[in-house]
């Protein structure tokens, strides 16, 4: 067989926009690709095809997605790139309708065209029109009954499964039918995912429309995965899924997740694994117990509360209220008192009134959460919520985010500095211009602030990245931490 040269490889680029979820698909997707031959490089503009993940979450989310493939086609005629394909949330869920939308995008792939996606990007570099797929509800391809859904042959991002033995080096190995997978970054935390889908009909959320029902994936597989991630480097596992509490309910097990946490942590060369994504509704006693008290796993809850107005929640259609929030907070900390919790929120959803802003007020000043993500509601596509009556004005639902955001900001400061004195764990991830920077466990990748580490009784000029350093946490600066560093763990 002959080599190809250099210029006859073809060259791929992967933008990821969104969640971590994507992140995992991301990776996916470069498994695929480097298995089928395609060199995969960091900057667009020396690619044959430049591929962008999107995202389809939220307006914002939307907008960027779609700005970020105009800047990629930007680069056509001036430089290498002969492609630009739009993949993810943003392209499954609107598929055809996006792509005469956006002529600028070459082809828009929808999931079930990445289990082939090599030979779909060869096809349109070469010029070869790609019809793009209808926009369907992905619910609708599962069996109802959960304990089915795991046979169906239905595509699933970040589940990928092949049998051919013969992978190139950097792609998951074993034995037998593997996990594709290629990391595209090099830091000591990956994410991980448990499942895919969610079976909730929040009456705001259209992913479960894009991303179908929930099918968890098998133990065996999750195991696999974290241990070649572990031999890639990785210290820190995160959990993601639409649901994480939900794991395993298809699979026999609706406690599954409690008995494949100590296993995970057990693996040799992981020292922290994260879970993300808790219902609230579903976070039982057990599973508070499991993340709280499992060597390896940090004590972190992300609660999914979104409001804590009983009468909004019903109307979202979700459980609970500021009473039983609080309880559940005060659950977590009774078992670790320094346990770190985050939520995100919605605010101007449709009938909130005045009285509904000053209940989820009371709720923030008594839950103390490290981080809380502030959104204002704006209408999906295809959810219920899009159909209610008692719509907030676009101007009023601005002011209470700034409102909210405001006291949120606020509170999480003074949480962070509640912190100084506290002894804590913190995962080197950056060094550079003599500052290092990490995370407490308290604290996930990206959206819960950073501690900067200082000279202690280990230097900083010792630490590398991948360590674990024991510090005492010395000041704090909004969400933010500053600790001095008292012992390294290096692997």
């Amino acid at each position: 067989m002959t080599t190809p040269s250099a210029d006859q490889v073809r060259r791929v680029a992967l933008v990821t926009l969104g969640c971590a979820r994507n992140e995992v698909d991301s990776e996916e997707l470069a498994g695929r690709l480097e298995a089928d031959g395609w060199l995969l490089v960091d900057d667009a503009a020396e690619a044959d095809a430049v591929v962008v993940n999107t995202c389809g979450f939220v307006e914002q989310a939307k907008k960027d997605s779609v700005d970020t493939l105009l800047e990629a086609a930007d680069l056509k005629g001036t430089a290498r790139p002969q492609a630009v394909v739009a993949v993810g949330c943003l392209a499954e869920r609107y598929g055809d309708q996006l792509a005469e939308s956006l002529p600028e995008a070459d082809a828009v792939l929808g999931f079930d065209d990445y289990a082939d996606i090599g030979e779909r990007l060869r096809r349109i570099v070469q010029g070869e029109p790609h019809v793009p797929h209808a926009p369907r509800d992905r619910r609708l391809l599962l069996p109802v009954t959960p304990v089915e859904r795991t046979a169906a042959a239905v595509s699933l991002p970040g589940h990928a499964q092949v049998d051919e033995p013969d992978l190139p080096e950097g792609v998951a190995p074993a034995s037998g039918p593997r996990v594709v997978r290629r990391r595209l970054g090099d830091g000591p935390s990956s994410p991980l995912k448990l499942a895919s889908g969610c079976d909730r009909r929040c009456a705001f959320c259209a992913i479960p429309s894009f991303r179908g029902s929930f099918v968890s994936r098998r133990p065996s597989d999750v195991i696999d995965e974290s241990r070649w991630l572990a031999s890639q480097g990785v210290r820190e596992l995160v959990l993601v899924s639409e649901n994480s509490t939900s794991y395993g309910k298809d699979l026999g097990d609706l406690r599954l997740l409690e008995t494949l946490l100590p296993e995970l942590a057990a693996i040799e060369g992981i020292d922290w694994v994260r879970v993300s994504y808790l219902q609230p509704a579903e976070t039982r006693p057990s599973l508070l117990q499991a993340i709280a008290s499992t060597p390896g796993v940090v004590p972190y809850f992300d609660l999914s509360f979104q409001h804590s107005s009983p009468t909004v929640l019903r109307r979202m259609r979700r459980f609970g209220g500021t009473e039983s929030f609080l309880e559940l907070l005060a659950s977590a900390r009774a078992l670790v008192p320094s346990a770190g919790a985050r939520s995100n929120v919605i605010v101007g959803f449709p009938g909130e009134t005045e009285e509904d802003v000053e209940e989820l007020e009371r709720f923030l000043v008594a839950a103390r959460l490290d981080a809380v993500g502030v959104f204002g509601y704006s209408d999906e596509d295809g959810t219920e919520a899009a159909t209610y009556d008692g719509k907030v004005d676009d101007d009023v639902v601005r002011a209470r985010v700034e409102r909210i955001t405001a006291l949120v900001e606020e509170l999480t400061a003074q949480r962070a500095e509640d912190r100084i004195g506290e002894q804590v764990q913190v995962l080197v991830e950056a060094i550079g211009d003599g500052a290092v920077e990490g995370r407490s466990a308290h604290q996930a990748p990206e959206v819960d602030g950073l501690t900067f580490l200082e000279d202690g009784d280990v230097a900083l000029d010792d630490l590398r990245v991948g360590d674990l350093v024991d510090a005492v946490v010395v000041a704090s600066d909004g969400v933010d931490l500053v600790a001095r560093a008292v012992r390294v763990d290096r692997r």
